[in-house]
Formats: structure tokens, sequence, C-alpha cells
């Protein structure tokens, strides 16, 4: 294991750069397919129960950006998937077995059965009968939402690693429990809540994109009625997603309090705390967490961030310093200070070494046994055996901070769009109200801020870990030379970029013909 440790740092940049980037462009592209899924399968089940042939334009004309979007999703996400052998080999070998049965499951299941019925849904319109294919368009978004839950399994697992035993004699990580990979506590909540934050973008989509029909004065049925569906789909959608916020949070407390404490900016906790609104945190230089006991210019609303992380006002949360030092719970059991964790990690290194050691030359089973319980014992910390220093542990407390903030004020912004669009729309004046449709067309782009804000909390707030407690991102990545890896980030770069514009491009173009004019007026 001591190789690991010789990897280049600038190695480890770049591979986190390369996937970062892979990731944020892939995640651009998915939230409109999960919430566009939704919306088509509603337009063409009012044309199902109607028979209208204007819903049933209406549901071509979703599906039509669906399907441009969807392609692009795809290509992005094939790369992704490679990019676990490419750049992180060695992490892909330590846990391989458990972390690649649920991306297989979403390749063989969920993506062939979307890509099945999305040919159907797209070229079947007069060739199978309405059941048929109203059945393939809900078909088709439920395999997208699938697929985006063994995707969130896998990457759930990463955060919370459970159901999985470490095998001295392969040296990898061998899945022990399928259930409690597919359905831990964390796998569910980052389900929900990322499926609820998808259906909310494709929502604001729908109610931007008809506003601007609206603002236009063409295509105004199909603009009124498509707002009216968005907007309901986006205040039920955003409703539920502040319960799932809650729950997440609290499951964050429970198996990532650095998380959590960078979230919050908290340097030193305790019972009864305070949930930040805002605090003047640099949001271009990582603070002394060590010496401040709290940020500047803090607006904190009493007792709130007890109760997000401990359903209790009164819980108690521990800060970045305690989590560092070491604290007691109130239950009275001891968490380990990090320089106790790193003991613990570099003994379980060191019993993994002499167990390969002893194998090779014949110890007795007795003996072998006696390390076997000496690595179980200290396995939890084995990532902690490779930090060096406390900094390393301590993710990006700006981007966590800002990030959260951006992502829970956005959630607020939209409540009060949807709110807003219901409200025009009962008064039936709302083609009358043109500030509200560029506030509308303004919130398609905030929306996709919000929703990649979302990712950066959850994959900022992790590191330093690859998986958490158990493998750091440099001991994780492949022995290539950065070099090789930073001509493959520019290509990427470039690539996505391309493909980000020609989408755009394309759907604009879709938007801009409108639904088929002649069959879609009454």
């Amino acid at each position: 294991m001591n190789h690991l440790l010789a990897i280049d740092p600038t190695m480890v940049d770049w591979a986190r750069a390369q996937f970062a980037l892979t990731a944020i462009y892939h995640w651009l592209f998915v939230p409109l397919t999960l919430g566009l899924a939704v919306v088509m399968g509603i337009m063409e089940t009012l044309y199902y129960r109607t028979g209208k042939e204007f819903w049933k334009q209406t549901a071509k004309f979703w599906q039509r950006l669906f399907g441009i979007n969807f392609a692009m999703g795809v290509a992005t996400g094939i790369i992704l998937e490679f990019e676990f052998g490419t750049n992180w080999s060695n992490y892909s070998y330590l846990v391989g077995d458990v972390f690649g049965a649920p991306l297989a499951i979403e390749g063989i299941v969920a993506f062939f059965m979307e890509s099945t019925f999305v040919a159907v849904m797209f070229f079947g319109w007069n060739k199978v009968s309405k059941g048929f294919h109203l059945a393939s368009t809900w078909l088709t978004g439920l395999g997208a939402t699938i697929s985006a839950w063994w995707i969130l399994v896998a990457n759930s697992w990463m955060q919370h690693p459970v159901g999985q035993e470490f095998n001295p004699d392969t040296m990898r990580n061998e899945m022990t429990s399928f259930l409690d990979v597919a359905l831990s506590p964390v796998a569910v909540d980052k389900f929900v809540h990322t499926v609820l934050s998808a259906w909310v973008l494709g929502a604001v989509f729908v109610v931007g994109v008809s506003s601007w029909y609206l603002l236009k004065k063409r295509h105004e049925e199909f603009a009124l009625k498509s707002l009216r569906i968005g907007a309901i789909f986006g205040l039920v959608s955003s409703l539920l997603i502040m319960a799932s916020g809650h729950h997440s949070a609290y499951t964050v407390a429970q198996t990532q309090p650095m998380k959590l404490a960078a979230m919050e900016g908290l340097y030193k906790g305790g019972t009864d705390q305070s949930l930040t609104i805002f605090s003047g945190i640099n949001p271009f230089r990582q603070p002394d967490y060590e010496q401040t006991d709290e940020p500047p210019m803090k607006l904190a609303v009493p007792y709130a961030l007890s109760f997000l992380a401990t359903n209790d006002i009164h819980g108690q949360v521990p800060g970045i310093r305690d989590i560092l030092d070491g604290y007691t719970k109130v239950d009275g059991t001891v968490e380990p200070s990090l320089e106790e964790k790193i003991e613990r990690g570099r003994c379980a290194i060191a019993a993994v070494q002499e167990y390969r050691k002893a194998k090779r030359e014949g110890a007795s089973e007795e003996y072998l046994n006696e390390v076997v319980t000496e690595i179980r014992e200290n396995m939890p910390y084995f990532g902690y055996g490779y930090v060096k220093e406390r900094a390393q542990v301590v993710p990006n407390i700006p981007v966590c901070f800002y990030a959260f903030r951006i992502m829970v004020g956005g959630g607020c912004l939209f409540i009060l769009l949807f709110a807003l669009s219901l409200f025009f729309l009962y008064k039936k004046n709302i083609t009358k109200v043109r500030w509200f449709h560029w506030a509308a067309l303004i919130c398609i782009p905030i929306a996709y801020i919000v929703s990649e804000s979302g990712w950066l909390v959850a994959e900022f707030g992790r590191q330093p870990w690859t998986i958490q407690d158990m493998l750091p991102t440099w001991v994780g990545v492949s022995h290539l030379g950065s070099g090789a890896v930073m001509t493959t980030f520019f290509i990427f770069l470039v690539l996505f970029t391309t493909l980000l514009a020609v989408e755009i491009g394309i759907m604009c173009k879709q938007i801009k013909k409108g639904p088929a004019v002649e069959e879609v007026r009454k």
C-alpha cells in the first residue's frame, strides 16, 4: 500500500478537475430529462383521456425537447463512467465489486428499458394503440428515473459505505449485503431529493418556455395550459422537496458531520445551534477555523440547525473544531480526535501489510486470525492512515457554505414563481403581466445554477474522500502522468461545450418553431 503515497499530486488535481467537468456538464442534461419525462406523461395522459388532438400535439412538442436533451445526457454519462477506470483505477480496484453492481444494473435494466420505450414513444404514434403508446411514454420516464436511482445508489455508497467488508486476501472491498447498499438511508434520501429537484427544474423550464410564447403572443392556448400544468407540478414538487431537504440534512448530520459543519460554516458546535442565513465568510479563501469561534456578520435562526440535524431544537451539532479535536456525544459516547483516527488508520494499513507478509511466509491460522481481527477493528478509519495534516480533511468551506444557500434560496424563489403563476392564471390576466414572463424566463438559467449548487454541496462536502473515511482522493487515482489527463481535460472541455452549444441551438430552434399550429387550435 505504500506505493500509493507516491502519486503525483498534480495528477490528483487534474483527475478531480476532469471528473468534475464531466459531472457538471452531465448534470446540465439529466434534471431536464427527469422533469420533462413527467410533464410529457401528463400531457399524453390528457390526450388519452380526452381524445383531443390539442393534447397530442402538446405532448409531442415537449417530447421533442425531451429527446434532444436525453441524447446529450447519454453522451456525457457514458464518458463519466469510463473515467472511473481510466483516472481512478485504484478506486475501481479496491471497491469495484461493490460500486460496479448498481452501475451494471443501471446499464442492463434501466438504460435498456428507457432506450426501448423511447423508440416507441417517438416513432409509434400511428403504429401502436393509444394505450400502449401512453404506457411507453411513462415507461420511458420511469426508465430514466430508475437509471437515476442506481447511479445515486452508487454515489450514496461513496458518501456512506455500507453492506461491504474488506477482504485482506484479495485487497478489495466485497459486498456483503446488496439490500444494505441499494436501500441505505443516504441512497433513499439522495434519490428523493435529487429527483424532486429535477422535477422542479423541469417545471421551471415549462413555465419559462410558456411565458416566452405569451410574451410573443404566439400559441397562447398551448402556453396557458402548459404553464398551468408546469406551475401545479412545480409547486407540488417544491413543497415536497422542503420535506425531503429536512430529512436529508438529518441524514447528513448522522453520517457526514464534517459536511454539515462546512455547509454551515460552524467552527465550534454544541447544543441549541442556530441555522445561519448569512455570514461574512470570504468566498475566495478557506477561513481559519482553528482560531475563530464563528464567522463575522452572522445572521441566524435560533435553534433551527439543531432541529434540522437532530429533530430536537436542543440537539447537539458538532463543529469543525469539535470533529478535529474529538468530542463527547450527548449519549456519552466519545468521538475520537483526528489524530486518534490517523493512528488507527495507520494501524489498519500496517495490519494489512503484516497479513499479506505473514500469508506469504506460511504463518499459522491462529496468528492470521489475530491480524484479521486487528484489521477489522481499525478498518473504519483506514482512509485516515493516509492523512498527514488537519487541513486535508476539512472541505472547502466557502464553496459548501454559499452553494448550500444558493440551493435553498433558489428553492424558495421557485415556490414564489409557481405560486405567482397560479395566482395570475386564476385572475385570468397573466397574458398582460409582462414582467412576470420575463422573470419566468430568467428563472430557467437560475434553476440550472441552483441544481448544480446542490451537487457542489454534496461532492465538495465529501472531500477529501472518494469514499467517506475509507479512501482519500489522492489514494484512489490511477498511476498516470498528469499531462495525459490535462490534455483530455481540455479535449472534453471543448467537446462538452460544443455539445451544450449544439443542444441549446437545437432546443431554441424547436421552441421558436413551436407546436404544430394548425392542429393545436381549438
